[in-house]
């Protein structure tokens, strides 16, 4: 057995997890800290300017996230075949999803032009879609450099070093909030752009973190050397790795595209106000998201080495060990939500706002927050068997359950409760619990079923 071999684990105990968690924690956490300071931040510019923001934000994300998800199955690639010893095979994987990544940039670039006729057709006041359209245009000059930071965390993540890609993440979180509070206000002599600038500064703290990323890979710090013979690249490797990752990306895209229809096209008639409120509080929601996410993917990468080591007994007690720790912390912040809602609200209110409109805000978006611990515990089971499924390679089953419970019973039941049976923002919370308690069941009993036992991800290809 290779060194590689003796260094795989296929049963943590949960200190193992939390240690390779962690790191996670960190990153994804360093991503939300990103997405809650432009939001106060601009905030501090008004309603108008925190409802562009958080949409435009959150819309950027809905244009990255199919191959975002597609670069996700890069780690399952490289945590099975660290599994099985094959330091270079992981290593090809890697390169795959840098290749993705100048892709995607390609799609981006040709996409901009197009940016304002896109944002014309949706439902928001033209002040607010000006500066959307604004937003959008300038985070998209960096769209591949999003995608390339996400595969190669994805990458060191399947080898257990988790540790690299949250140094890359806390470096964009960093340089994030200082180019914010350049370019939004205009410090050190540079123009204050407002909702472009919160744009720009993320932009650039992406590329610069990602390419502070791919020198470690290329270089191969942070990675077991590869020894023996090299392979070249090969196409048939590409070409099945978009073969399990294409479902994987749609498996992403469809959910927050359901989301993004949710927001743009049942939202609006509910009002700005409305808008920025929830819009504040899902940016809070991200803050127990993304450390929960963390947990799901160490539990992912445990996952996907012992199916690599052929040992898939160990795997159904990994991700009980998960779903506990993910549920514990979901339940956590959803007590502290409910217990102080107002307090979280507060930072998202305009420095400009009578103390009537200030007090009409927080009240709307403290309901709002106590309504979200609805889902916190269901959201928890979702990430945890989606991502274990996904590091199975059992990618078909979860793009078709989250489509069916997405597009066949969220946006119609939505679509219709909101903007035909005269439902309020209470209805719309209630619509999103619903849509994760019936997925979160879905991917539970495709769990249960052992269909990701028979599933084969790494062959051998033929160079």
């Amino acid at each position: 057995m290779s060194s590689v071999d003796s260094a795989v684990v296929t049963r943590p105990s949960l200190q193992q997890l939390l240690a390779l968690a962690m790191p996670v924690v960190i990153s994804r956490s360093a991503q939300v800290v990103v997405g809650v300071t432009d939001a106060i931040m601009v905030g501090k510019l008004g309603e108008t300017a925190l409802a562009a923001t958080t949409t435009a934000g959150m819309n950027t994300f809905n244009i990255l996230v199919f191959p975002m998800g597609v670069v996700f199955v890069v780690q399952s690639f490289a945590a099975q075949l660290t599994g099985r010893g094959d330091v270079h095979g992981a290593r090809r994987y890697g390169w795959y999803g840098l290749l993705l990544a100048l892709l995607t940039q390609v799609a981006c670039l040709a996409a901009i032009p197009f940016v304002d006729d896109a944002v014309a057709v949706l439902d928001y006041t033209g002040d607010v879609k000006a500066l959307m359209a604004t937003y959008l245009a300038a985070r998209l000059t960096t769209g591949g450099a999003a995608i390339g930071l996400e595969a190669l965390g994805a990458w060191f993540g399947g080898l257990g070093n988790t540790r690299l890609p949250m140094f890359a993440q806390v470096l964009a979180m960093v340089l994030n909030v200082g180019l914010n509070w350049v370019f939004i206000y205009g410090n050190l002599g540079a123009p204050a752009l407002g909702v472009q600038g919160a744009a720009i500064a993320s932009a650039a703290s992406t590329l610069i973190a990602f390419l502070a990323l791919a020198t470690c890979f290329v270089v191969g710090v942070g990675a077991p050397r590869p020894e023996g013979e090299r392979k070249p690249l090969a196409m048939p490797e590409f070409l099945r790795l978009l073969r399990f990752g294409v479902p994987s990306g749609f498996n992403w895209f469809i959910e927050f595209l359901a989301f993004s229809f949710f927001v743009n096209a049942v939202l609006p008639v509910l009002g700005t106000q409305t808008i920025a409120a929830l819009m504040s509080v899902l940016q809070l929601n991200s803050v127990a998201f993304m450390p929960a996410f963390a947990l799901a993917s160490a539990g992912a990468i445990f996952v996907g080495q012992a199916i690599g080591a052929d040992r898939r007994d160990d795997v159904p007690r990994t991700v009980a060990l998960a779903m506990g720790a993910a549920a514990g912390w979901m339940g956590l912040v959803g007590l502290v939500y409910l217990v102080a809602p107002r307090i979280f609200m507060g930072p998202f209110v305009a420095d400009n706002a009578t103390p009537e409109a200030a007090e009409a805000f927080i009240s709307l978006g403290a309901r709002m927050l106590m309504l979200s611990c609805l889902w916190q515990l269901f959201d928890a089971a979702s990430m945890v068997i989606g991502e274990a499924l996904r590091a199975a390679g059992d990618t078909l089953f979860t793009f078709v359950s989250r489509f069916a419970v997405a597009w066949l019973v969220f946006v119609p039941g939505v679509w219709f409760t909101i903007r035909h049976a005269g439902g309020d923002e209470v209805a719309a919370v209630l619509w999103l619990a619903g849509y994760l308690a019936l997925l979160s069941v879905a991917l539970a009993l495709r769990f249960r079923s052992g269909r990701w036992r028979h599933i084969t991800l790494t062959e051998e290809v033929v160079v």
